[in-house]
């Protein structure tokens, strides 16, 4: 079974949106799962799929951590000022 894969593109904002309701949602199917609701495991593992891809976009278009702040941003800008 192949799966089409399409392209869509979004600002950084939406894409956090997006992750933070896939969060709420799998919240909301392990109560269900484990009360157990109907098929609610494996939508669970299918909305847990789909939040592991965002999450590694958005980590992908935000620039990391370490390079902007802290130590690391403190050298950087110490040496472009020299």
């Amino acid at each position: 079974m192949t799966e089409t894969i399409n392209k869509l593109e979004v600002s950084s904002s939406e894409l956090d949106l997006i992750a933070n309701a896939l969060e709420t949602q799998s919240k909301i199917l392990c109560m269900q799962a484990s009360a157990g609701g109907h098929g609610a495991l494996d939508r669970l593992n299918e909305v847990k799929r789909v939040l592991a891809t965002v999450s590694s976009q958005r980590e992908s278009t935000s620039p990391r951590r370490t390079e902007t702040s802290g130590l690391w941003g403190l050298m950087r800008s110490m040496r472009q000022a020299t």
